[in-house]
C-alpha cells in the first residue's frame, strides 16, 4: 500500500453484496428489486435459480446457467468460481456476447462468510481492473435475527460489515423487538443506516466510495465517523489528554458484545503516510482475521488531498486520492469494526507507530 500505489477508480462498474442470514429475507428483497426499472441492465449472480422464484421476470433463456429478465437484468448461476465467473462477464460484455449491465449484484447464501468474497473483488488483478466494490447490504430477520447475532458468528459478521442494513419481517412482531433489534444493530454497526425492507433502490445502492473524483462528499456518507458521537468511546486526539479504556458501559453504542465491536480514531494533526502503513500492516500480520474491516479518511503528512483506504482482513483496496476534502474538517478519521481488538489497544499502537516515525 504505497505511494505509488494511488489511484483513480471512477470508470469501474460497482458491484454490491447482498448478504444476511438463513431465512432473513435476501430472496424477497432480491425479487423486489428486480422489478424495479432502475436495476435495469443489471448483472444478478446467484447460486441456484432454484433458490429464488424468478419465474415470472424471465423472458428468454441464454444458456444452461444465464437468463435475460423482463427488467433488463442478466441472471447468472455461480456454478464455477466467482473470479472466473467476473471475469468471463466482463469480457463477454465488451465482446457484445451477453447484454450490457452497468452494475453487479451478488447474493450470497445465507451462512456465507462474506469476507472471502470481498477478498476476491479487492485482490484479483483482473477484476479490478473493470469492477470496483459499491457496498455491502445486510437483511437482518426482525423476528429472529437478535438470536442469530448472539448465537450465530456468520449471522454478526454479515451485519457488522455492512454498508446497509435491512430490517426485514417487521409486521410480525412488536415494534418495541424492533427497536431493540435497532439499538443492538447500532452498537454492532454504528455507521450502517438501518433500512425498511420496502426501502426505494436508490437507498440501498451507491452505498460505498462511489466515484471518487467528482463526488469527494460521498465520502462523508460512506465513511459515516459522525456516528460515533462525543457521548460514547470516540478514540485519541493525540493531544496528550486521557480517555476511560477501563470496563465499558452498558449503554456504549460501538460494543456488540465481548468480541465484535466498533472503533473510530481521529487525529488531528497531519499523519505520516509510512506510520498509517505500518500500523495497518502490522494488523494485518498478527490479527488479520480478527480486522473484519476498515474505513479511514487520511490527512496524509506532505499531501495537500486526502486519501480514502479501506480493507477486509489482511487485504486492502488500493489507496484513492481524492480531488478534494468532503468538508472543513481535515483530521484523520479511522472506522474499525473488529474481533477482539479492544480500542485501547489499537490506537495505543497507532500513536506509538506516529511518534517513532516523527523520531
Amino acid at each position: 500500500m504505497s505511494d505509488a500505489n494511488l489511484d483513480l477508480t471512477g470508470a469501474l462498474i460497482p458491484v454490491s453484496l447482498l448478504t444476511g442470514f438463513l431465512g432473513s429475507g435476501k430472496t424477497t428483497l432480491l425479487n423486489r428489486l428486480l422489478r424495479d426499472p432502475a436495476m435495469a441492465e443489471t448483472l444478478v449472480l446467484i447460486n441456484e435459480f432454484g433458490e429464488i422464484g424468478l419465474d415470472h421476470h424471465l423472458v428468454q433463456s441464454v444458456d444452461a446457467e444465464m437468463i435475460v429478465m423482463a427488467s433488463g437484468c442478466l441472471c447468472c448461476t455461480v456454478q464455477s468460481d466467482l473470479s472466473d465467473t467476473l471475469r468471463r462477464m466482463a469480457i463477454d460484455r465488451v465482446r457484445g456476447k451477453v447484454p450490457n449491465f452497468r452494475r453487479v449484484v451478488i447474493e450470497t447464501t445465507g451462512l456465507a462468510d462474506p469476507a472471502p468474497i470481498l477478498h476476491t473483488l479487492m485482490q484479483d488483478p483482473m477484476i479490478a481492473a473493470h469492477y470496483r466494490l459499491d457496498g455491502v447490504i445486510t437483511t437482518v430477520d426482525a423476528v429472529h435475527g437478535a438470536g442469530q447475532i448472539e448465537r450465530q458468528p456468520e449471522a454478526a459478521k454479515q451485519a457488522a460489515v455492512a454498508d446497509r442494513l435491512v430490517m426485514t419481517k417487521r409486521d410480525l412482531v412488536a415494534d418495541d423487538n424492533t427497536e431493540e433489534l435497532a439499538r443492538r444493530l447500532a452498537a454492532l454497526n454504528p455507521a450502517a443506516p438501518i433500512l425498511a425492507a420496502d426501502t426505494p433502490v436508490a437507498r440501498l445502492f451507491d452505498a460505498g466510495l462511489y466515484d471518487p473524483n467528482t463526488k469527494s462528499l460521498e465520502v462523508r456518507r460512506w465513511l459515516q465517523a459522525e456516528s460515533y458521537d462525543h457521548d460514547h468511546h470516540h478514540g485519541h486526539d493525540h493531544h496528550g489528554h486521557d480517555h476511560d479504556h477501563g470496563a465499558q458501559s452498558a449503554a456504549d453504542v460501538n460494543r456488540h458484545d465481548a468480541r465484535i465491536r466498533a472503533t473510530c480514531i481521529t487525529i488531528d494533526e497531519p499523519l505520516p503516510w509510512e506510520a498509517f502503513v505500518s500500523w495497518i500492516e502490522s494488523i494485518a500480520d498478527q490479527r488479520g482475521e480478527d480486522l473484519l474491516r476498515l474505513k479511514a479518511l487520511i490527512n496524509v503528512a506532505g499531501r495537500d488531498k486526502p486519501i480514502v483506504v479501506h480493507g477486509v482482513q489482511h487485504l486492502f483496496h488500493p489507496p484513492v486520492e481524492l480531488e478534494s476534502w468532503p468538508d472543513q474538517d481535515r483530521r484523520s478519521r479511522i472506522v474499525v469494526i473488529a474481533r477482539d481488538l479492544p480500542p485501547a489497544m489499537l490506537e495505543d499502537a497507532l500513536r506509538k507507530v506516529i511518534a517513532a516515525t516523527r523520531e
